[in-house]
C-alpha cells in the first residue's frame, strides 16, 4: 500500500492525526537504500506507526559541497517506503521548511566543531536545526537514526536532552555492502576504481577493532597502516581524519582508557566525501 504523501504543514497535520498509537519518525534526505530500510524496520519495532521524512536540507551543506548534485529519487523512495509499510511520508519543499530565511537556529556547541564538524564547519548547526524542526512538525514519540553517522547521533541525543525535546532517540546499526563498504547515498558517485580505494575505510576500522585489546595507540596504529596504503593508491584516498573518541562527547581518547569508544574515519575519494566508524570496547571497565 502506497504511503500517504504530505507536502505541506496542513497535509502533515492530517497525516499525523490518522496515525494511530505511537509514531516513529525516520528523517532522511532521500536516495533511500537498504540502510534506510533497516531504520524503517527498527522504527516499526519501536512504534505502532512509521513516518519517513524526505528533505535535502540546504542548511547542512557548506560552500562547494554537493547540495545541487545530491541524488533526488523521490519516486523510487516512495516505492521503498511502501515496501516497508510506512504510514506516511513528509516531503516538504524548501519554502515549507523555511518560509523565511531562518534567523534563529540551533548551535551545535563544542561537539559540533570537532571531528566531522572541523572538516565541515557549520554542518552540524544546519543538521540540528532541521532535525529539531522535523521533530516539532511531525511530533513523533520515537526518532530513529543510523549509527553510521555516529557524531550526528550523539549530537541529536545531546540536543534532545539539553532542550527537553519529548522524543526517544533510537540508534540503528550500520548496514554494509558485502565487501564492507558502509551504505551511503553518496556511494553512487564512486567510479569502479574509486570504490576499490574507498574500501580502505572499512578495512582500517576492522584492523583497528582487531587491535582493541592492546589499547588506543594500537587501535590507531593498525588503522593508519591500512589508510597509508590507500593514500598512495590510484585514485588516492585523501584522509580528513582518523580519531578514537568517546561516543557521548566525541572528545578524543588519549592514553590508557577502559570503556566504550568509537573509531571514526572520513576521507575523500575523487569528489566524494565518505565517513565510517566502528564502536569498540577498550580494556575492562571496573
Amino acid at each position: 500500500m502506497t504511503p500517504i504523501v504530505a507536502r505541506t504543514r496542513e497535509e502533515l497535520a492530517q497525516a499525523r492525526s490518522k496515525a494511530g498509537g505511537t509514531l516513529a519518525l525516520v528523517p532522511t534526505m532521500g536516495a533511500l537504500h537498504e540502510g534506510h530500510l533497516s531504520l524503517m524496520r527498527q522504527a516499526r519495532r519501536n512504534a505502532d506507526a512509521v513516518a519517513v521524512s524526505v528533505f535535502v536540507n540546504p542548511l547542512q551543506f557548506g560552500p562547494g559541497e554537493d547540495f545541487d548534485r545530491y541524488p533526488r529519487t523521490f519516486a523510487a523512495d516512495l516505492e521503498a517506503c511502501a515496501s516497508e509499510g510506512v504510514d506516511f511520508v513528509f516531503a516538504p519543499a524548501r519554502e515549507v521548511m523555511y518560509p523565511d530565511e531562518p534567523q534563529v537556529t540551533v548551535r551545535s556547541g563544542p561537539m559540533g566543531e570537532v571531528v566531522e564538524g572541523a572538516a565541515r564547519p557549520g554542518h552540524f548547526d544546519g543538521m540540528l536545526t532541521v532535525v529539531l524542526k522535523l521533530l516539532n512538525l511531525v511530533r513523533p514519540d520515537v526518532a530513529v537514526f543510523g549509527e553510521k553517522d555516529a557524531q550526528q547521533l550523539a549530537m541529536i541525543r545531546r540536543m534532545v536532552a539539553d532542550l527537553n525535546v519529548p522524543v526517544e532517540v533510537v540508534g540503528a546499526p550500520t548496514v554494509r555492502e558485502p565487501d564492507g563498504l558502509a551504505l551511503s547515498s553518496r556511494n553512487r558517485y564512486l567510479s569502479g576504481p574509486e570504490r576499490l580505494t574507498a574500501l580502505a575505510l572499512s578495512r582500517a576500522l576492522r584492523a583497528g577493532a582487531d587491535a582493541s585489546a592492546s589499547g588506543p595507540d594500537a587501535v590507531l596504529a593498525a588503522a593508519r597502516t591500512v589508510l597509508s596504503d590507500a593514500e598512495a593508491a590510484d585514485p588516492p584516498l585523501v584522509l580528513d581524519y582518523l580519531v578514537l573518541v568517546d561516543p557521548a562527547t566525541f572528545d578524543e581518547i588519549t592514553g590508557p582508557h577502559a570503556g566504550r569508544a568509537v573509531l571514526a574515519v572520513a576521507g575523500r575519494v575523487g569528489a566524494t566525501h565518505l565517513i565510517d566508524n566502528v564502536p569498540l570496547q577498550l580494556g575492562k571497565e571496573h
